[in-house]
């Protein structure tokens, strides 16, 4: 049986989890969130006082670290090393890491053949950064998912200020910045939108019409490729 792959990527921020796991769960795909691994690494490297510049502090920290997935009613948990870290990994202190960590190339290589063996199991839907262009260049189906940096901050700012964490609207847009410079300029695999991915800017879309859109373009691609 041929499973289907679906490559979701773009920006910090464009609701790319969100709706990607709306999807998939419309679909009845399995939904993997490669960003929550590297937060999870991330998780690992900030609490044991390494700093994200620190790259030899970083691979040195590989060998004792295991990021697990388990899926429960559907949603996406994160282990490490057997802690549900899942809650944890969604502060802005961890984003900053988890893009330091990423920009490792041991850290990348650490975690590639488990994004990759996912696929070879099911229907799934996957979302990050350089999933169409690095993880699953064969993916028949490649959505680049965007949105302004202005809207995007926007419902950052909303989503921790709802959990209680104390954030302005001008630290947000910052960070978002910045994530976005570090992304598309790192060594390797910088965030690029792969030749073949549909374009999805859902600046001025609600989250159920980003939803439905992702839904027709899959819907559309695949019918494409049968």
């Amino acid at each position: 049986m041929k499973y289907i792959s679906v490559a979701i990527d773009g920006p910090s921020g464009a609701g790319k989890s969100t709706v990607a796991r709306a999807a998939a769960a419309q679909l009845g795909y399995v939904y993997v969130d490669t960003g929550a691994m590297y937060r999870t690494i991330g998780l690992a490297v900030c609490r044991r006082g390494i700093s994200g510049e620190d790259t030899e502090g970083i691979r040195s920290v590989l060998p004792d670290i295991r990021v697990g997935i388990t899926y429960e009613n559907g949603a996406q948990h994160v282990l490490l090393n057997g802690e549900d870290v899942s809650s944890e990994i969604r502060t802005p202190e961890i984003a900053y890491y988890a893009s330091r960590v990423s920009a490792v190339p041991e850290v990348r290589e650490f975690l590639l053949n488990t994004q990759r063996d996912m696929a070879k199991n099911g229907n799934i839907l996957m979302d990050g950064r350089d999933i169409g262009t690095v993880i699953l260049p064969d993916a028949p189906v490649k959505i680049f998912l965007t949105a302004s940096a202005e809207s995007r901050a926007e419902r950052r700012y909303k989503e921790l200020a709802e959990k209680g964490q104390q954030v302005t609207m001008e630290s947000v847009l910052h960070d978002i910045n910045e994530r976005d410079r570090q992304d598309m300029n790192r060594a390797i695999a910088p965030l690029r939108q792969a030749e073949d991915a549909v374009l999805l800017d859902t600046s001025a879309l609600t989250l159920e019409e980003s939803i439905a859109s992702v839904l027709r373009i899959i819907r559309e691609k695949t019918e494409e490729n049968k």
